[in-house]
């Protein structure tokens, strides 16, 4: 989609940032996880850019999707050839403004980029969990998110901010630690999988488990579930598109040749592009941490966990402002999903802005540029900056 990254950009980039870690949660004691496991020590990989104020009241902690990462903007090195996955939102003069904002962003516990997950090793063995690695929740990574706040000293966020599943992690935070979340931003997210998001996870999942090398989760010091993580990726990131950008993007083009191959090559472009996007996940994330952040995408249930099965009651608790955009190509949470969570919060008498932004890009779309986004976004967090 690189021909979209451009357009739209205003701002300057933040510059060079630096990835930290912190770790806490020692044995014995170690992090109580909502399946009554106990792990430690965790690490937790960040980033920060912008300046934290005296008060230390302009905190924005931005919340990263499935397949994420704490590298939320700016460059690492002067050779980085490819800045922070959201560079045209978070910096000087973009719709998070680092100017006036000090963003956090961290990557998620069970993930594989920094952050203790399955791939980790256990200190009780010498080597990685694998799937003795207990099972984590969407409340467990935001509690581990809370502590990393408690680190940093900061006791409110002027904003919590997430699309897709960083969506679920700002709701999350919005209801479990109310008193800590001034404002939140809900893009292209839902308070609980449909059945149709289920399924495709669960697709995804058999296809890394399916997969010979899989070997119950003890790949580590072997071949890896390369082809099973490929096609995983290649089921997910069909859901993240739409069928408007498949059409326009590839329609029924040929890739390379004059005529159809008549065996099982990659005939068309799209078979291509989908054989692409799988062999380049495998070479950056771990099977196992795909099949935990999924599952714990389809455990999450506000309603449920907080409302007994009612959304208007889950949302009881929460004091923020809300912000909840959806996009019209969006149909793995489409647009009724986030007009249900409006109402929800209405009928609490919350403060919430809701926007429908007309994209063609499917449930990626708020990982492009959009000038109308980044508007809002800037809208609604310097409505109130306490800065």
């Amino acid at each position: 989609m690189s021909e979209y990254i451009q357009h739209g950009q205003t701002g300057q980039s933040v510059g060079r940032v630096e990835k930290q870690c912190f770790t806490f949660a020692q044995p014995p004691a170690g992090l109580t996880l909502a399946c009554g496991a106990a792990i430690g020590p965790v690490s937790i990989a960040y980033e920060t850019c912008g300046r934290l104020n005296r008060n230390r009241s302009n905190a924005i902690l931005v919340l990263h999707a499935l397949s994420g990462d704490a590298h939320v903007a700016g460059t690492y090195t002067a050779d980085d050839e490819k800045p922070g996955w959201w560079d045209f939102m978070v910096g000087p003069g973009k719709g998070i403004d680092t100017d006036h904002y000090f963003v956090i962003c961290s990557n998620i516990l069970g993930s594989c980029m920094g952050t203790t997950g399955p791939a980790s090793i256990d200190p009780d063995t010498g080597k990685p969990y694998g799937l003795s690695f207990p099972m984590v929740t969407i409340g467990d990574m935001v509690v581990a998110q809370k502590a990393l706040m408690d680190h940093l000293g900061i006791t409110r966020l002027h904003a919590v901010i997430g699309g897709s599943v960083g969506g679920m992690q700002a709701l999350e935070w919005s209801v479990r630690y109310p008193e800590m979340v001034d404002s939140a931003v809900l893009l292209a997210t839902t308070t609980r999988h449909s059945a149709l998001a289920i399924a495709f996870n669960e697709v995804a999942r058999q296809s890394i488990m399916v997969d010979p090398n899989w070997n119950h989760g003890n790949y580590y010091d072997s071949q890896k579930p390369d082809m099973g993580l490929a096609v995983a990726r290649m089921i997910g990131h069909i859901t993240y598109l739409s069928d408007e950008s498949m059409r326009l993007k590839f329609g029924r083009r040929l890739q390379d040749k004059a005529d159809f191959s008549f065996n099982f090559d990659a005939d068309f472009q799209v078979e291509s592009y989908l054989r692409y996007q799988g062999r380049k996940f495998v070479d950056r994330f771990d099977a196992n941490a795909f099949l935990y952040i999924t599952k714990a995408a389809d455990y999450f249930d506000l309603e449920r966990h907080y409302g007994q099965g009612s959304a208007v009651a889950a949302f009881a608790n929460a004091r923020s402002r809300f912000l909840v955009v959806s996009f019209t190509s969006d149909w793995l949470y489409p647009t009724y999903q986030s007009k249900a969570m409006v109402k929800a919060m209405k009928k609490n008498a919350l403060d919430v802005s809701f926007c429908e932004i007309e994209a063609k890009w499917g449930h990626d779309a708020f990982l492009l540029p959009s000038q109308r986004l980044s508007s809002i976004m800037k809208g609604f967090l310097d409505g109130d900056s306490g800065t």
